[in-house]
């Protein structure tokens, strides 16, 4: 299976500190990749390494076998991939549809912006399938900011789905979000994949990650200690003692409940 994304020996400083040091990840093809670890292992600042927003001095990475370390933002997401924050980022005074309507013009660009042209009947279309398929439609005319926090990140799922990006990178997606609409997102994800989207989703939310993804990779201060899947993250001691604190379940405690 062909590498969808990989890192290698990335280290990245912030005075100091020491955010990532020679961390290296591999997410294969048409998976579903978690990323974990304690806060300050180093998760998002190598989602901001990957997709251009921090720049390195070591290490390197490739995004389906061409490399694009320190690509800027822009670049990256041209070629296919991508992210979500670990902060919503949409415009809470514009209306839902108004908000996946933007980001067709992130997608158009220049081209817009030189023809002034108003949005294609095509592109409302778009944008409205991409609401249903979260379960946004029915609130197309709302100002976003009204939205539930859940919602919230529906809808920024969907809009990152306008420019049809075949890796995506999710920071903390579960973050906030009951449990109904958790699983609404996990089966959109899973919609996704099946259609042969990439992903690499880092959160907190455990019982997410083990139920949704293929292959979790633990991180650490810095560096990836440790990858496999669900069941053999789940029964390593090493990162249910260190990493995963003492209340989360083993598999073998899980299998007797």
């Amino acid at each position: 299976m062909s590498a969808a994304l990989e890192v290698s020996g990335v280290s990245k400083s912030f005075g100091g500190v020491r955010a990532l040091s020679l961390c290296d990840l591999q997410v294969e093809e048409g998976t579903i990749a978690g990323l974990i670890g304690p806060n300050g292992s180093g998760k998002t600042t190598l989602f901001n390494v990957v997709t251009g927003y921090e720049r390195i001095r070591q290490g390197e990475v490739h995004f389906r076998g061409r490399r694009i370390t320190n690509s800027p933002p822009d670049t990256v997401f041209k070629l296919g991939l991508g992210r979500t924050f670990q902060l919503t980022r949409i415009f809470a005074r514009l209306t839902v549809m108004e908000n996946m309507l933007v980001a067709t013009q992130h997608r158009e660009g220049w081209l817009r912006s030189m023809l002034h042209s108003p949005h294609a009947p095509g592109e409302r279309r778009r944008a409205l399938e991409l609401l249903e398929f979260v379960g946004l439609a029915a609130a197309r005319d709302k100002p976003a900011g009204v939205l539930s926090y859940g919602q919230q990140r529906l809808l920024e799922f969907a809009y990152i789905l306008v420019a049809d990006p075949q890796v995506i990178l999710l920071d903390e997606p579960a973050s906030g979000v009951n449990l109904t609409l958790i699983e609404q997102l996990a089966d959109r994800i899973r919609d996704c994949n099946a259609e042969g989207r990439t992903f690499l989703v880092v959160e907190h939310n455990m019982e997410f990650v083990m139920g949704l993804c293929d292959k979790v990779t633990v991180m650490h201060q810095g560096r990836t200690i440790m990858s496999g899947a669900p069941e053999e993250v789940r029964a390593h001691p090493d990162v249910l003692d260190a990493y995963l604190g003492g209340d989360f379940p083993r598999a073998d405690e899980l299998a007797g409940a």
